[in-house]
């Protein structure tokens, strides 16, 4: 992965379906720099989902999940982010906390979250998997291309790279 989003954004920024999300989350995981389609997920203080998602083959995609911004729970965590790995997922963006940090930074994936939280969630199974999400000023959507790095966020309906 050779992108800066610094330059992705000199390059494309006034294009249209090009977004750039608002400086709201901290990095975690061994890759500060990941990018790749997005799948999407939309619970809350439940990471059922997030669970079956990772579960599946990643094929170089970037699980975003709106967590509705909770800070009440953590929706990730370093059993899920050993299993993201094992499964070739690039990265995960959580619009809410995480736990496990000091595992997840050992592994070579790109984890972006607002905070930590050391409660683990609740478990029933409940949320929406591949809809539009909209958090940090931007629309999420099923198959759009994310980048990450230490800059921040970017998405975008095609691929820039």
């Amino acid at each position: 992965m050779s992108f800066v989003t610094a330059d992705l954004c000199d390059r494309f920024s006034g294009q249209e379906n090009f977004q750039i999300a608002e400086p709201l989350f901290r990095h975690f995981g061994g890759n500060r720099r990941f990018c790749g389609r997005i799948s999407t997920l939309k619970v809350f203080e439940d990471n059922s989902l997030v669970r079956t998602a990772l579960e599946e083959k990643g094929y170089d995609r970037v699980l975003v999940v709106d967590g509705g911004g909770s800070r009440r729970c953590a929706l990730f965590g370093d059993t899920l982010a050993g299993l993201a790995v094992e499964n070739g997922w690039r990265g995960i963006i959580i619009y809410g906390c995480i736990r496990g940090v000091e595992l997840i930074d050992q592994m070579p994936i790109g984890v972006m979250a607002l905070n930590t939280h050391p409660l683990r969630s609740s478990k029933h199974g409940e949320g929406h998997r591949d809809v539009m999400i909209t958090f940090a000023g931007v629309n999420f959507k099923q198959d759009h291309y994310l980048y990450a790095d230490a800059d921040g966020i970017i998405v975008s309906e095609t691929k820039l790279d």
